[in-house]
């Protein structure tokens, strides 16, 4: 599969942003891409909308372009829609002896499949990363939650995950009821060292559960644990609160436990990329080396962060370095920003939709 490399830069503008700042990020997007973001304001003014099937490894940013992409264009408007989210929403239902009775009554009204109830119920209890649930049983589940909420236009994230799902998703759109909305497929490319990174350092808000990473896409608030002698993040997202972002358990092992989810993902992405009669976006994370100057800003490149403290005055200064990084073929490249990447999302989504 070969991604092509979207250019971002413009000849002739030598002004900086800093893309951690949310309000310098905000005149990035006007700059860079401001024709396309009214273009879709005014799509969705006129109350239309669509859904795109967010297909790449795991942490591959599929949540971070989404949700970017949402705050940008018009958050009124468009949702990520996590179908790992869903399924530990339901978790919690079949710990509540009123809503488990419920969520058992409307699968018994609305579920078609294989499977007898009581084994849907047990397969939710037993499930693990290892194992999928059936297809049927999801499909039934994004219908009754797409159900409860106003219409907007939706990045699904977690369908598909298998192969024998590909086909489910050429007529997603009909089975929970958007009918003739456009359905696009976003494929994301991005080399396992930069998923590993990603892990080790990242760090998720507890209340809007926007992600961040210590390491390499740090928030414009900077904090430090005097117990734990660490430095930490604060949400810095302005429609949320300055708390302090954690860890997820395990995160410290990057990639090994998913390296075989991660060969999945790979097989899924690729079967989906030679896929006919739906449309596609390309996403790619990394430019190598020798084509990042002619198609990308410098600023627009990932750097690595570190930080220093001052014991006087307690002021935390940031710092960064060019992080170079092997792609999947072992050639050294740069790893991308989140901002640039979503600049290309807006553009080929506005080419893909015709407006």
């Amino acid at each position: 599969m070969k991604f092509p490399i979207f250019k971002t830069k413009i000849q002739g503008i030598k002004k900086r942003f800093d893309l951690n700042n949310p309000r310098e990020r905000e005149e990035y997007f006007q700059l860079k891409t401001g024709q396309e973001i009214k273009k879709l304001r005014d799509y969705f003014k006129k109350g239309n909308t669509f859904v795109a099937y967010l297909m790449g490894k795991k942490n591959s940013g599929k949540g971070t372009y989404s949700k970017m992409f949402a705050e940008i264009v018009d958050p009124k408007s468009i949702e990520h829609f996590s179908i790992g989210d869903m399924i530990r929403k339901v978790d919690k239902e079949l710990k509540d002896k009123n809503k488990r009775k419920e969520l058992i009554e409307f699968l018994d009204k609305n579920y078609r499949g294989w499977y007898q109830i009581k084994e849907l119920i047990k397969a939710l209890e037993s499930r693990s990363t290892k194992t999928l649930l059936p297809t049927e049983l999801i499909l039934v589940l994004v219908k009754r939650e797409i159900a409860e909420r106003k219409k907007k236009t939706l990045f699904i994230d977690g369908f598909p995950r298998d192969l024998d799902q590909i086909n489910f998703t050429l007529f997603f759109r009909d089975l929970i009821g958007y009918r003739d909305d456009p359905d696009i497929f976003i494929l994301i490319n991005v080399p396992e060292r930069v998923i590993d990174e990603r892990i080790k350092y990242r760090m998720i808000c507890p209340l809007c559960q926007t992600s961040r990473n210590l390491k390499l896409l740090p928030t414009s608030k900077i904090g430090y644990d005097n117990d734990k002698k660490e430095f930490y993040l604060l949400c810095d997202n302005p429609r949320c609160q300055a708390v302090r972002m954690v860890r997820k358990e395990g995160d410290e092992k990057g990639i090994k436990p998913i390296k075989e989810r991660l060969k999945r993902d790979e097989k899924l992405i690729e079967q989906a990329f030679y896929l006919h009669g739906i449309s596609k976006v390309f996403l790619r994370n990394s430019v190598p080396q020798s084509l990042a100057k002619s198609n990308l800003d410098d600023y627009e490149i990932t750097p690595e962060y570190y930080y220093q403290r001052d014991e006087k005055n307690k002021k935390i200064k940031v710092l960064e370095k060019l992080w170079v990084v092997p792609d999947d073929e072992k050639k050294p490249s740069y790893s991308l920003l989140p901002p640039p990447v979503v600049v290309s999302l807006i553009k080929q989504i506005v080419k893909v939709l015709g407006i």
